[in-house]
């Protein structure tokens, strides 16, 4: 199984992925914890990236191609999902490039569609592990402590790019550079759109439907 993600930031696309992904025995290829992890490991790509990032901007293609392809490579033949890659329809003409070449393909990408006002009320919420990377909501998944992180005990932190004023231009730059790639994928028929606004239990029952009804479920 080979599954896209898309959908504007705050969709929910990370934690759908990360529960597919123990289901289907995949690898959660998240374009941002990755970033994220060069950026704290401080390797060239993520000293490049970093000021991109927090100001709510896009990586450059190329860097990012070669980051996913390292990654995507790095997994070989199994089953994986791609979680906010590709952003841009040359990203996505570089991955069928790709894929092509190492004889693979797409089963799907699913379109998280969700309205601005739950994309706000998610992001603005969100906390992560300024050690760890463990992710958190003050609503939706509070920590036990407030403030602290559950698996580490070091402090959580609203990201530099969950601000209001950042998600709004995050929003901004995903209608003008990502939601073309709705109509790229419904030209190559895998296009499958799920409501992203509905709660986590709700839509995982709506993906095992569709997934019973591709052959894909486990």
């Amino acid at each position: 199984m080979r599954l896209v993600l898309l959908g504007p930031p705050g969709a929910g696309k990370g934690t759908h992925a990360k529960i597919l992904s123990e289901k289907f025995k995949a690898d959660h290829l998240a374009t941002g914890d990755i970033l994220r992890q060069h950026i704290r490991e401080k390797t060239t790509l993520g000293a490049k990236a970093k000021d991109i990032i927090e100001t709510g901007n896009l990586v450059p293609d190329a860097l990012v191609n070669e980051m996913m392809f390292e990654e995507i490579s790095r997994v070989g033949k199994k089953a994986f999902i791609l979680d906010g890659y590709p952003r841009t329809i040359g990203q996505a003409e570089s991955l069928d490039v790709f894929l092509k070449k190492q004889t693979m393909k797409l089963d799907a990408v699913l379109d998280f569609e969700t309205s601005e006002q739950v994309i706000i009320d998610r992001l603005s919420g969100r906390r992560v592990c300024t050690k760890c990377g463990g992710n958190y909501h003050t609503r939706n998944i509070p920590p036990k402590k407030e403030g602290v992180c559950d698996k580490c005990g070091e402090m959580l932190v609203q990201r530099k790019d969950d601000t209001p004023v950042t998600i709004q231009h995050r929003l901004e730059m995903y209608l003008k550079e990502t939601s073309p790639l709705i109509q790229y994928y419904k030209r190559q028929n895998i296009l499958v759109s799920v409501p992203g606004d509905y709660d986590v239990p709700e839509l995982q029952t709506v993906l095992k439907t569709l997934f019973d009804e591709m052959k894909l479920a486990v």
